[in-house]
């Protein structure tokens, strides 16, 4: 059996594809992953994944692309499968990707959906109201004939050494950046944090994009390590397996330190639900006023002036929610 998994918006949305995958790579002869470009880096950690098909949707992304009747034609030529499996958060339609699975020639497609699907979908499943994402993405597989094949937490390919980035002895990571600027912590919050967990006895790792430099420096300051724009996804993953705890937004890095079994202190926005979003198989504290005005908006940008949700979390309150994880382990 040939199978395809689609999930086509982020990085941290493939990572926690991850079990679904691994659900359908048991049961098939080959597994092909469909994802867009900000989610490629991603699949190619993933176990369980034979080949990898980019594409940029015209209904994903922040920035999607104009509708191309060529692109979407060369997409169809590309995919060879019999059997589908198309993944989307709970506020997303499978129906357009299922329309063109469907002109490729898929025979069986499965997916979440709450519009009727005409003839574009085998299987018309429900998630359960309040699943989180691993969990709904794991119903579905098992729905279509994929049951789970293992613990169904959250898994990358072996890292690799990053003792060149990250030195000698204990360490805790903070990410202060993310996608979606209404779920990022504020600079001079994260960098109150670096002070206070450099003051209890920490040493503090600062991380981020090639295009957040500027940030990681700041916040980073004289009391933690600034290695922003200095790890690519798979190195990022090896930093993060080798700290502590990991300190971040919900972002991700949060899931890819869950990846990799690192507990995490998650500063989260309610811009989306804790409960579908949070950082899933691994100890955790999560920090933020969780009902905020901003509760369940989805907003990109922060909707309540002062971003109270997260800047009312301290770097006290980092420092002492991290050592409750150092305490619990």
């Amino acid at each position: 059996m040939k199978a395809l998994v689609t999930r086509l918006d982020s990085f941290g949305d493939v990572l926690l594809a991850g079990p679904a995958v691994r659900a359908v790579a048991a049961r098939a002869d080959h597994v092909t992953l469909l994802c867009g470009p900000r989610g490629a880096p991603a699949a190619r950690l993933l176990p369980g994944v034979d080949e990898i098909l980019v594409w940029d949707a015209p209904w994903g992304g922040f920035e999607p692309p104009d509708v191309s009747r060529e692109d979407i034609d060369a997409l169809a030529e590309r995919i060879d499968a019999d059997t589908a499996l198309v993944l989307t958060s709970f506020h997303q339609s499978p129906l357009p990707t299922a329309l063109v699975l469907r002109l490729a020639g898929v025979r069986y497609i499965a997916a979440d959906s709450v519009d009727y699907p005409g003839s574009l979908l085998d299987l018309r499943h429900r998630r359960a109201p309040h699943a989180h994402e691993v969990e709904a993405a794991l119903d579905l597989a098992e729905a279509a004939g994929f049951p789970r094949p293992d613990d169904g937490r959250l898994r990358v390919h072996p890292p690799p050494r990053t003792d060149d980035l990250t030195g000698p002895g204990p360490y805790v990571v903070l990410h202060p950046g993310a996608s979606v600027p209404a779920r990022a912590w504020s600079p001079e919050r994260s960098a109150e944090a670096v002070r206070e967990l450099a003051a209890a006895g920490h040493r503090v790792l600062v991380t981020g994009g090639p295009d957040e430099r500027g940030l990681t420096a700041y916040v980073a300051g004289t009391h933690g390590t600034d290695l922003g724009g200095r790890t690519e996804a798979p190195e990022l993953s090896g930093v993060l397996a080798g700290a502590s705890v990991v300190v971040t937004g919900n972002t991700a890095p949060a899931h890819l330190a869950a990846a990799v079994g690192t507990p995490v202190v998650s500063l989260f926005a309610p811009v989306v639900p804790a409960e579908r979003w949070r950082p899933y198989g691994v100890p955790y504290v999560l920090l933020g006023d969780q009902d905020a005005p901003c509760a369940d908006s989805r907003a990109r940008e922060c909707p309540v002036p002062g971003h109270p949700c997260l800047t009312t979390v301290t770097g006290t309150d980092v420092a002492a929610a991290v050592e409750k994880l150092l305490g619990e382990a």
